[in-house]
């Protein structure tokens, strides 16, 4: 039982096979995926996806890479097109200090747009951050003050620092196939520091695909190999770390329907684990 609560479905990776790699998923005990936004002009394409399976489900953003690409990130457009009944988060959006590919203060506005829209939809804001972690804390404390807004840390590979930050402000954190990755020892370590009732597993797929998979093109799948090594890290079961991320994932994404007894049990555990 896991969700994978960040993938990209629309990828032309997936193009030939995608009804097998869904199916592939199900297999796997995915109760849901969903598929993350990186351009506003692709998001027909995407909501077409979520609309074709009941377990797939959507976002609606602008990557900071292509933040200064393509359609204009407005207000009013994230707005107009999150309202679709299976979007359920604002994003992907952040800072990439890595690629750098869009201007600072284009990648910052588009930012600040995603988060205002996060903040008036009531979903969660799904933040991409690479070698950012000054700016964005700082971006995040300041614009909280501003007003509460619900967010996730996706494929969290930061600093200690930023993690508890994010913790402090009420956000949650996932943890992709990085994860098992052998030289992750420090990115454990961080994750052993947090409570279990933020956390989340991921994807990324196609990328980043967790061991024994390394090296191949990562799908939903997958995810569950991240979960057994967060399991370890946690010193919780299996079981335990799929029922309590399972409900960490249905409480953040809360509109999408719940799984009804998988889920209650899950909010216990979490309960009982924080």
């Amino acid at each position: 039982m896991l969700i994978d609560s960040h993938c990209h479905l629309d990828f032309p990776d997936f193009a030939p096979e995608r009804d097998a790699v869904v199916a592939r998923a199900r297999a796997a005990g995915l109760k849901r995926m969903i598929t993350i936004s990186t351009r506003l002009d692709r998001f027909d394409e995407i909501r077409t996806i979520a609309e074709t399976y009941e377990d797939v489900y959507c976002s609606v953003g602008t990557h900071p890479m292509h933040a200064h690409e393509g359609e204009e990130t407005t207000l009013a457009r994230l707005i107009d097109l999150s309202a679709h009944p299976k979007c359920v988060g604002i994003g992907e959006t952040g800072l990439d200090y890595h690629y750098d590919d869009a201007p600072r203060d284009i990648a910052l506005r588009v930012f600040r747009t995603h988060i205002t829209a996060a903040r008036e939809t009531g979903l969660p804001l799904i933040i991409h951050s690479r070698e950012a972690d000054t700016d964005m804390a700082a971006i995040l404390t300041e614009e909280m003050k501003q007003g509460a807004f619900k967010a996730l840390l996706h494929c969290f590979t930061s600093s200690l620092a930023l993690a508890e930050t994010a913790i402090d402000l009420g956000l949650s954190i996932s943890f992709s196939g990085v994860l098992t990755f052998k030289k992750s020892e420090e990115l454990r370590a961080i994750a052993d520091r947090l409570p279990l009732d933020r956390l989340l597993v991921e994807t990324d797929a196609p990328y980043l695909a967790p061991v024994p998979y390394r090296g191949k093109r990562n799908e939903p799948a997958y995810v569950a190999e991240t979960a057994k090594v967060l399991a370890e890290v946690k010193s919780v079961s299996v079981e335990e770390l799929g029922s309590v991320t399972t409900a960490n994932a249905l409480r953040l994404f809360d509109k999408m329907p719940p799984l009804d007894d998988i889920a209650r049990s899950g909010e216990n555990l979490a309960g009982q684990a924080a």
